[in-house]
């Protein structure tokens, strides 16, 4: 571009004047962007291209198991074209990831979904050295897995950042993109925080340094050469990179691998309730007034409700620990040992509550979907999704709770919300989603275009219109 210019410029210089070449211009002691060559020169020795034979048939249906049909995750992955970089092509029997070492004596930290039904991992260092590695332990909940090599004990290795990184922070991503080992790219921090699926378990970090397929694994640093996050997913319509990928942020994967190192699987505490977000229209409806906190839908039989936590209560606190959401409740009971003994405080129609709960085990096989929530309610007419309010806690006795509002539809034109009770329809009383969608039929046959709906919210009646055609 700069040529192309000065070109132009000679090109309408007047007669008799001296032209500029760009090859007379000197560039010498000009300033220049800070490179990251010394960074790179000092970690790329501890990342690693891998291979990975597997049993194509048997992968597949590990993969349906961990990413069911329909589910959250499935469906943010179809509707958003997020990929996992080092899914193998279709047919092929070969998954190409990377990795990074993390000790001496060569333990080396990938992703969980790039080793799985592994029949044989090879590992192939910077320095072209191939080595067979087995696998020691793999956690697709947070879909890291550590693997080994046998090698001399003084192989080349990295240390993970002790902080997180700032949003803008540069960071550079080395891994095996398309088999192609070594490959160095720089972006920033995009985000912090992200949940792309449904694992409660981590708080992705975004960047936009280029990911693509073989990625996976991989370690992304930042300038001072720590390890702030493992690449796991991208966001792509294509299957290369678009400027959106996500890691397992570094705080993360330090405790998950040394679980993984010292007994082969994760274990987490458990205390066994179904949690859901506390919406505006839930906290005005239990008359709270915030919706930090988690509220418990359902529970198990286990060591929460045994020790008398009910559906309804909005827990707030786990010990010293003010609660965001579910998805917090669930990070920090699940860093708890099993068999630890903690304070949840919670609000119990609006009543503040203390009630100590000792930590179970998370079954491995199970679910992540406890301390999640859970599937609720029936779909109903006019977009609703409702529940008898006898089931919830605190709603009362009569009538049936709006849990979800689905966009697009009457309901929202006609001001219903979350949290709202329906008392009744047409002047008829209603308790189930049934109820309702015999209402609006009938309505519909005497070719009515709203029906009056008579709701609670916040204890206060009031009646509203609500378009059904």
């Amino acid at each position: 571009m700069v040529l192309f210019t000065a070109m132009i410029g000679a090109s309408l210089a007047p007669v008799g004047t001296k032209r500029a070449l760009a090859a007379e211009v000197d560039a010498v002691g000009a300033s220049a962007p800070v490179g990251f060559a010394e960074v790179i020169e000092r970690v790329r020795p501890a990342v690693v291209g891998i291979r990975v034979k597997t049993d194509q048939r048997g992968l597949d249906v590990e993969r349906r198991q961990a990413i069911p049909p329909g589910s959250l995750l499935d469906r943010f992955f179809k509707q958003f074209g997020v990929q996992i970089p080092g899914e193998p092509l279709p047919g092929s029997d070969v998954t190409v990831g990377s990795g990074f070492l993390v000790s001496g004596d060569g333990y080396i930290v990938t992703n969980e979904h790039v080793v799985a039904g592994g029949i044989e991992i090879e590992v192939t260092m910077d320095d072209g050295k191939v080595h067979s590695a087995k696998l020691i332990g793999g956690d697709p909940q947070t879909d890291l897995a550590l693997i080994r090599i046998s090698a001399p004990d003084d192989l080349p290795y990295v240390r993970f950042a002790a902080a997180e990184p700032r949003i803008g922070e540069w960071v550079l991503a080395i891994g095996n993109p398309f088999g192609l080992g070594g490959t160095v790219t720089a972006g920033i921090v995009s985000a912090r925080g992200r949940d792309i699926g449904e694992e409660p378990y981590n708080d992705f970090i975004q960047i936009d340094a280029p990911v693509n397929k073989g990625n996976s694994g991989g370690p992304t640093f930042n300038v001072r050469g720590e390890v702030i996050g493992v690449n796991t997913a991208i966001y792509s319509s294509s299957g290369g990179s678009m400027g959106v990928a996500f890691d397992v942020p570094a705080e993360t994967v330090r405790s998950v691998v040394h679980q993984l190192r010292e007994k082969g699987h994760v274990t987490r505490g458990w205390v066994g309730v179904y949690l859901q977000e506390v919406t505006p229209g839930i906290a005005d409806a239990l008359n709270l007034k915030n919706t930090r906190g988690a509220l418990v839908a359902q529970l198990d039989e286990g060591p929460a409700a045994r020790q008398g936590v009910e559906a309804g209560d909005v827990i707030t606190f786990v010990n010293d620990h003010e609660l965001k959401n579910p998805r917090d409740f669930a990070r920090t009971v699940a860093a708890i040992a099993p068999g630890t003994v903690i304070n949840l405080r919670l609000l119990r129609n609006a009543q503040e509550m203390s009630i100590d709960v000792t930590v179970g085990e998370h079954s491995r096989t199970a679910s992540a979907r406890s301390e999640k929530q859970p599937e609720l309610g029936e779909k109903s007419a006019l977009g609703l999704t409702l529940a008898p309010a006898r089931s919830i806690s605190g709603a009362g006795d009569e009538g049936v709770v709006i849990l979800d509002v689905k966009p697009g539809r009457g309901a929202l034109d006609g001001g219903l919300q979350v949290g709202d009770i329906i008392l009744a329809v047409s002047g008829r009383g209603i308790s189930t989603a049934a109820d309702l969608n015999s209402m609006v039929d009938e309505a519909r046959t005497r070719a009515k275009r709203t029906i009056l709906v008579r709701i609670k919210r916040a204890g206060t009646m009031s009646f509203v219109a609500v378009p059904i055609t």
